[in-house]
């Protein structure tokens, strides 16, 4: 809650800029008073100050209205990886206290599921990932469960990139059918595993993770995992206590970025 009530001229203003670029050359007069139900007159006045400040011109020959390249540095400052963090870290920090496991949340990246939260702690037993660490895709759940759930288009993208990098668990991508059924059999059944050898590679066989997909409109728009030490608990035994509580969390976590989407 702020100190100072909203000053109302700004609220308009932005609204009218938002709605000049919602609109991407087609903003006249009347498609902006259908998009903001500004008053046609506080508009003109809107329009008039953020062409004067250089965000939004005019053009004369069609009469209509559009964003300036000075507008990109109203996103300059924005970091899609920090503020995807800031909004799940308080879900994925309950669901540890809840299941007594860490997770981590990460979204796609060209190549990678680039870690945005995580709720691992410092000690003996979890490697720290900090935000930012790349996880491959077929080598993890989180990239797995994504890939998944993802769009035809990119799923194909990202498997001809993989089967080009000579790693262990890329292997599968130089045999579209084998990835395919095993892509298929990961929606089928509702999460993913980590690759054998990623274990061995980065913990030693030591742990393991289960990872689904954070879905909005049935895409994926990111993954989460569940962590587990192997002398603790079986693949089947960490599927059948923690899978459920995990597909509600990233339902949960879906929700707020379908909300706030960062």
């Amino acid at each position: 809650m702020g100190s100072y009530k909203p000053v109302n001229a700004v609220l308009r203003g932005l609204d009218v800029l938002a709605a000049v670029n919602k609109l991407k050359g087609r903003a006249t007069i009347g498609e902006l008073y259908r998009e903001t139900a500004h008053d046609k007159a506080t508009i003109v006045r809107m329009l008039e100050t953020l062409i004067h400040a250089g965000y939004v011109r005019r053009d004369d020959d069609q009469g209509v209205y559009e964003v300036t390249g000075r507008s990109l540095l109203l996103c300059s400052g924005y970091d899609r990886h920090r503020a995807v963090g800031r909004t799940v870290a308080p879900i994925i920090a309950g669901f540890r206290d809840r299941v007594g496991w860490p997770s981590d949340v990460a979204i796609f990246d060209r190549d990678a599921m680039v870690v945005v939260e995580t709720s691992r702690v410092p000690g003996r037993m979890f490697v720290i990932r900090d935000p930012g660490f790349r996880s491959p895709m077929l080598g993890t759940s989180l990239g797995l469960a994504y890939l998944a759930h993802t769009t035809a288009e990119e799923r194909a993208a990202v498997l001809a990139n993989e089967a080009a990098t000579p790693q262990p668990w890329n292997e599968i991508a130089q045999d579209p059918s084998a990835a395919g059924a095993l892509l298929a059999d990961i929606r089928a059944r509702g999460y993913a595993t980590m690759h054998a050898e990623f274990s061995r590679l980065e913990y030693g066989r030591q742990i393991s993770t289960v990872g689904v997909p954070i879905l909005v409109d049935g895409r994926s728009v990111a993954a989460m995992n569940v962590l587990y030490l192997k002398s603790a608990l079986s693949e089947d035994e960490a599927v059948a206590g923690m899978l459920a509580p995990l597909q509600d969390c990233a339902a949960e976590v879906a929700t707020a970025l379908a909300a706030d989407p960062g």
